[in-house]
């Protein structure tokens, strides 16, 4: 399944808009890149979300795996307003791979 659009953000902006909470206006849709290659998720439905996850200041990109329970890491190494994702790097706990909840 290759991941392409921001589902959620986009849900999440047609239900504001034209409110008070309405953010800033979404470009068309676009596949969403690490380095050159489009990320792609191996297994199940992708639940992305946005955050400075390593507190660097820049907005980071985490997509839990439903289907595992995986997390991916794709630190931004570009800037907020033109980010560019690394490779992934997968949740751990300790040396265990971590899980987030699914379903």
């Amino acid at each position: 399944m290759r991941f392409r659009h921001m589902v959620l953000g986009l849900a999440i902006a047609t239900l504001f808009a034209g409110t008070a909470f309405a953010g800033p206006e979404l470009s068309e849709p676009a596949a969403v890149k690490a380095g050159e290659e489009s990320i792609n998720v191996d297994v199940g439905h992708a639940a992305p979300f946005v955050c400075d996850w390593d507190g660097d200041g820049k907005h980071d990109l985490l997509v839990g795996q439903m289907g595992q329970g995986r997390l991916r890491i794709y630190k931004n190494t570009g800037t907020n307003k033109a980010p560019a994702f690394s490779d992934h790097e997968i949740f751990k706990v300790g040396e265990s791979e971590g899980t987030v909840p699914t379903g």
